[in-house]
């Protein structure tokens, strides 16, 4: 899944993909270079970032999503916002990817289970502005997989089918370094919760002087990334969410040759 932010302010690459023409080229080039699907986002959850109007989030994302559908390319739509997951999926988005597992908006579960699409639910405490205050856990695996779970079956009581639902622990989303670290660790844990699982852990800071120089920009993550990746594939993961999708691509090819060798 390659990340296009359609914004001004996103940690990673804010502004560089604002414009129309600029967020489309840099699509083609996530496609060219290895994702299998394009993630567009027009509002940052970057840490103390503040809510997007629904208005400005849909005109930066709606006419990128149109262009890319009608180019054949796979889209997923990255919001928290029932109005902008339904108009991008009646464009052709096949998967709503919302950070909020549908908490941010009381209608969500009902436009994912009229549309049918696909439906990724993170585990979520809160908004940008303050997710680090609710980043207390006496034991982050058991009590991140818990609210999941429930999460989940929450939303198959409002209608939400369970083979629509692909599952986020959500790395860096009211969770210090550390806690991340042992998500990842305990990577199982989720995979046992029997849905596919997405692991977003692209650039994001817990990564930072882990394959790369303290205080490198996020950019110099990508290695790190790929890693993360490759573990994360060996384990069956449904998918990764990544900024830049030649690393890992090329640590996947690698991998699968090596899979196939031994078949």
């Amino acid at each position: 899944m390659g990340i296009l932010n359609v914004t001004p302010d996103s940690f990673s690459d804010g502004g560089l993909h604002q414009a129309y023409d600029s967020a489309l080229a840099h699509a083609r080039e996530l496609v060219a270079t290895g994702a299998d699907i394009v993630d567009v986002g027009g509002e940052s959850t970057r840490p103390g970032a503040e809510r997007v109007p629904v208005d400005v989030e849909q005109e930066r994302v709606l006419p990128v999503v149109r262009q890319l559908v009608a180019e054949g390319v796979p889209v997923s739509i990255d919001t928290m916002n029932a109005s902008t997951a339904e108009r991008a999926v009646e464009l052709g988005a096949v998967i709503v990817n919302d950070v909020s597992g549908g908490l941010a908006d009381p209608d969500m579960a009902r436009v994912v289970a009229a549309t049918g699409t696909g439906f990724v639910v993170m585990h979520w405490r809160g908004h940008s502005d303050r997710m680090y205050r609710d980043a207390v856990y006496a034991h982050a695996v058991d009590e991140v997989r818990r609210e999941v779970e429930m999460r989940v079956a929450e939303l198959i009581v409002l209608g939400v089918r369970q083979e629509q639902v692909v599952i986020d622990p959500g790395l860096g989303f009211a969770k210090q370094g550390a806690q991340n670290w042992e998500i990842l660790a305990g990577y199982e844990r989720f995979a046992s919760i029997g849905l596919p699982v997405l692991v977003a852990a692209s650039r994001k800071r817990f990564l930072e002087g882990v394959g790369s120089a303290e205080g490198a920009p996020p950019k110099d993550r990508d290695l790190a990334t790929a890693a993360i990746s490759l573990l994360a594939a060996e384990r069956g993961a449904w998918g990764v969410r990544v900024h830049d999708p030649a690393p890992t691509r090329a640590v996947l090819d690698v991998w699968e040759a090596w899979r196939a060798a031994r078949s």
